[in-house]
């Protein structure tokens, strides 16, 4: 096979500083072990997240210019919501600044005390915005998916049987929504068939349950389901999103992902009295309904960006790219989530570092020591992240210990990968050395972001 070259040219360039290790280790120690914590500018290569760092196109830069800054009823909206309307097919569009505003809206209207959402595997922000509301969050992960080390085609599917299970026991009455993340990020980016959707979709519908998609990383999902799902070889990777939402009564979606936009986000439904009670509170947490905390310029980008991220040269380029990066490590014997992710690699820290115990967040301990050693800045999805504790303080572990490498769209080339490649291979190499954290102040909620955390002795 020839080498599946990047699908664009480059027309600007921002410069990267570098530093010493001796810096970056005091650099570290004043961030106290938090990589959000770290100033963007000590950071050689940022994999903290995708989530509105991709480079933008021309095309998205100039329709920046032609972004209509109108309070109400502006061309530019308008142009956003027929692009939403013909991807999803659903009628009803409301802008949000974000996804987890949209999710805000969302729960804040159907949450509630004594209810539970399920999901494939809820991410931070949208558990954290279920449990504000005094809902309950709870993740059905598949078999398949709990193995990070077994390679499977579609790890990022829900547990059909558990889902039954579940609504069985706790009755459909207290279940107002079922989401399905897709890609499944917390799941290490891991896919879902659009078989499980269809499933999924039996169960909720048998008893009432509206279905949802958390539609962050849609169309790499949908490039996915193409070259892994029997029956949708031959078929174009927009057709494949359009069936997707198809089986959904609604979905949010994080802009700052597949729409390669730096802000924004929406939700589109078909239910007109949620959608009227969504706009009501839109209107007093984010704006008019038709910029929904948005200038018109970003609803312009986002409107461009949903058509170019459908394009299947980029999608090809842009799973390749990932799994690049895991085959080069899986060489080497680094212990990864198996198959690559669409965004993302995943590090199986709990493997990686297996002299940690989990109650000194491993996966935290190889984000530092990334850092250190090659000021590459990642994220825990982990014990810190989605850890509990019992009554007595003591620590209920997150089912996985991960650490996400999300690589931002159109910004890195191959000679950066290499390079993120051997730093992890060489932190590997000298494992041993790493020591266990322990947290010395932490947030009620979405700690991670704050945390300060310190070496253990």
């Amino acid at each position: 096979m020839r080498t599946i070259i990047e699908p664009f040219r480059i027309k600007s360039v921002e410069p990267i500083y570098f530093n010493t290790k001796e810096e970056r280790q005091y650099i570290l120690e004043t961030a106290d072990y938090n990589p959000f914590l770290i100033h963007s500018t000590d950071v050689i290569i940022d994999l903290l997240t995708d989530s509105g760092t991709s480079a933008m196109s021309s095309n998205q830069w100039a329709g920046i210019m032609q972004g209509d800054e109108s309070y109400a009823g502006s061309p530019s909206f308008f142009r956003f919501q027929e692009t939403i309307q013909q991807i999803t097919g659903m009628p009803l569009v409301i802008p949000t600044h974000q996804g987890r505003a949209s999710e805000k809206i969302l729960f804040s209207i159907l949450g509630g005390k004594g209810k539970y959402i399920v999901s494939n595997t809820l991410f931070d922000t949208t558990r954290a915005n279920i449990e504000f509301s005094g809902a309950e969050g709870v993740d059905l992960l598949c078999k398949e998916g709990k193995h990070p080390s077994i390679p499977a085609p579609f790890k990022g599917n829900m547990d059909v049987e558990a889902l039954k299970n579940f609504v069985a026991e706790k009755g459909a009455e207290n279940i107002p929504l079922c989401m399905i993340t897709v890609t499944n990020n917390s799941g290490g980016g891991q896919p879902v068939s659009m078989q499980n959707i269809k499933d999924v979709k039996e169960i909720c519908v048998a008893n009432g349950i509206p279905l949802f998609i958390d539609a962050c990383r849609f169309a790499e999902n949908s490039y996915f389901i193409k070259t892994r799902e029997k029956g949708y070889e031959n078929v174009s990777v927009r057709e494949i999103a359009k069936e997707l939402f198809s089986y959904a009564d609604g979905c949010t979606m994080s802009a700052k992902k597949d729409a390669f936009a730096n802000i924004g986000g929406f939700l589109a439904m078909y239910n007109e009295d949620l959608a009227l009670q969504c706009r009501n509170l839109l209107v007093i947490t984010e704006g008019f309904p038709t910029y929904g905390g948005l200038a018109g310029r970003d609803l312009e980008a986002i409107a461009i960006g949903l058509n170019e991220v459908l394009d299947e040269n980029y999608l090809q380029y842009r799973i390749r790219s990932i799994e690049y990066l895991a085959n080069k490590l899986i060489e080497a014997g680094v212990p990864i989530m198996q198959p690559a992710g669409g965004h993302a690699v995943y590090l199986d820290a709990k493997e990686f570092l297996s002299h940690i115990p989990v109650e000194q967040y491993p996966g935290q301990a190889l984000v530092g020591a990334l850092y250190l050693e090659g000021g590459i800045r990642s994220v825990e999805i982990g014990s810190l992240m989605f850890g509990k504790y019992d009554n007595d303080g003591n620590l209920i572990p997150a089912a996985l210990e991960l650490v996400r490498l999300a690589i931002p769209r159109r910004v890195y080339t191959q000679s950066h990968i290499d390079y993120v490649a051997e730093i992890i291979i060489e932190v590997f190499k000298n494992k041993t050395a790493i020591k266990g954290l322990k947290i010395i102040e932490e947030a009620q909620m979405l700690r991670h972001f704050t945390a300060k955390l310190k070496p253990i002795q």
